[in-house]
């Protein structure tokens, strides 16, 4: 009887370790290290703020969502606070993508986003693989100013893709490495006041 209570207490001790362990890393989330989430605009302007460079050479045709595989395209698209095009402008994203795809829907992407936030300002740089009507994630490779350093991916998303000008919701996922702390960056805390 007193090693089925001895196991009984052993088995209630280690599912109480690890509920405390569970709940723990839930709060700690990132393991310290600093981040910032938040979601701006993207708003592109065939004609405008996005060109064709170079035709594409087969598959789907020029069309609201689609090109032809392998056009190239270059964007210089500004960044809003909510998905009207009138709402304060924040950031840059300028690029290219080259369609990857015979449907016409996939392309391989490459952007800077010069970023104007309250207490945050610097650009990201992104690379990765874009679905023009589906979310997509791309890493974060690198940064500048106040982001020197950071890591992480954005997450992009049709809003509108009706009319010349076609929204995307970007959401941003940014980490830094402990080591950066050094180099002042602010505070470690998600910043739900970054939008000036």
């Amino acid at each position: 009887m007193a090693q089925i209570l001895h196991l009984y207490l052993l088995a209630t001790l280690l599912l109480a370790l690890s509920f405390k362990a569970t709940s723990s890393s839930r709060h700690s989330g990132n393991n310290g290290l600093k981040s910032l989430h938040f979601a701006l605009y993207q708003h592109e302007t065939i004609n405008k703020t996005g060109y064709i460079i170079v035709n594409g050479v087969a598959g789907a045709g020029v069309g609201q969502t689609t090109t032809p595989f392998g056009t190239l395209f270059a964007f210089q698209d500004p960044m809003t606070v909510t998905a009207n095009i009138s709402s304060k402008v924040v950031a840059i994203a300028e690029g290219t993508s080259i369609t990857s795809s015979f449907d016409g829907l996939r392309s391989i992407s490459i952007a800077k986003i010069t970023l104007r936030l309250k207490n945050h300002m610097g650009s990201i740089s992104i690379v990765g693989g874009t679905h023009n009507i589906k979310p997509a994630d791309h890493p974060v490779v690198g940064g500048t100013g106040d982001f020197m350093f950071v890591q992480g991916y954005v997450t992009s998303s049709p809003v509108d893709l009706q009319g010349l000008t076609v929204t995307y919701k970007i959401v941003f996922h940014l980490y830094w490495p402990s080591y950066a702390n050094k180099f002042s960056l602010h505070d470690k805390h998600v910043r739900s006041d970054i939008i000036p």
